[in-house]
């Protein structure tokens, strides 16, 4: 997991601007993350409107991973604004968001697409056949509310103990994938977590000293994703 050293550097450290001039000692390419949000049409209740659209939605992504144009893709569980994430192979962000609107779910406004350019190792894999969700944790990392985007010793330090947990989560094999956003906004990157429960990998990340510090907050969700995506 060497990547996820650097790429915390770069989320911690590098504007985009640079990011985007340096040759990373990890080749890191850009994806395209697309976080899908209730809709102005979304609603709870279950009816056969929303069972259609579900079922279009589920058959445009299997399309979707099968055809490569997704690397992953998968549903969040336990409600909240977020239902799931697709990060796409793309040679544009419009390209990207093309096929993220032609959801049959977003195309008929129950949902709605947040794009972000997304930086990370090629990791990914062609899902088992047949397809089986299996549960990972996916931390959305954002600015806390001590962020600041100057260095200081202080900050250094903090630094330092969160690059020296990152590695420890890696050697643990909990932390299996994470990247930056390359749009210098609220949200900073995601970690990906392969453990038991929500609760295990909630204090996984309560153990960050940039978290405990409070210059980076983690919103976690249970994230299911295709079966063999993720090494």
């Amino acid at each position: 997991m060497k990547i996820l050293l650097f790429t915390l550097i770069l989320l911690l450290t590098i504007s985009p601007v640079v990011f985007s001039q340096q040759e990373p000692a990890h080749k890191l390419i850009e994806f395209h993350m697309a976080l899908l949000k209730h809709g102005p049409k979304w609603t709870a209740t279950e009816n056969a409107e929303t069972k259609r659209l579900h079922q279009e939605h589920v058959n445009y992504v299997l399309t979707l991973l099968d055809s490569g144009k997704a690397v992953i893709a998968g549903p969040f569980t336990g409600g909240g604004e977020i239902d799931g994430v697709f990060v796409f192979r793309a040679k544009s962000a419009d390209e990207a968001k093309a096929w993220a609107e032609a959801d049959p779910s977003v195309a008929a406004g129950f949902r709605l697409v947040e794009m972000h350019p997304w930086w990370s190792e090629d990791i990914f894999r062609k899902p088992s056949q047949p397809v089986k969700l299996v549960p990972t944790y996916l931390a959305l990392l954002t600015r806390g509310e001590k962020w600041t985007p100057e260095k200081t010793p202080a900050t250094e330090e903090i630094q330092k103990g969160h690059m020296a947990n990152i590695n420890r989560l890696a050697e643990m094999k909990k932390l299996v994938a994470a990247g930056p956003f390359g749009d210098d906004g609220q949200l900073r990157g995601i970690f990906v977590f392969r453990v038991a429960s929500l609760d295990e990998a909630k204090a996984l990340t309560a153990s960050d000293p940039a978290v405990q510090a409070g210059r980076l907050a983690m919103d976690i969700h249970q994230w299911m994703v295709p079966d063999g995506v993720l090494p």
